[in-house]
């Protein structure tokens, strides 16, 4: 059996791992990059593909609703997700953003990356 390989741990209890992550899927749709270390980066990845994902279905309830399932605490991104960035990829069916390393950090030797927008 395969139990837990969908999600990466990143060492934090869940409450405060779901609000890490919340925080920087909206540091990353607010300005369009996000520089953390790589496991952070590929979940941030993996979670605001789904979101753009969705958003592609326009500005509706049930659109708003999901997205806000996931992003509860600011409305403006949820209208930037929406009304800017997702109609850039309503001819892609994936890939929205892409990682780029860029070496290890001095101070602990984890491994940097940047995510940004294709």
């Amino acid at each position: 059996m395969k139990h837990q390989i969908g999600k990466k741990k990143l060492n934090r209890k869940p409450a405060h791992k779901k609000a890490m992550l919340r925080n920087q899927i909206i540091h990353f749709i607010e300005y369009g990059c996000l520089q953390t270390t790589k496991p952070r980066t590929k979940e941030v990845q993996r979670l605001v593909e789904k979101l753009v994902t969705v958003a592609r279905n326009g500005y509706d309830f049930n659109t708003i609703r999901k997205i806000k399932k996931v992003l509860p605490y600011k409305k403006s991104v949820v209208e930037k997700l929406i009304k800017e960035i997702a109609p850039k990829y309503a001819n892609r069916s994936g890939g929205y953003t892409r990682v780029i390393p860029l070496g290890k950090r001095s101070s602990d030797t984890s491994v940097i990356s940047r995510l940004e927008w294709v």
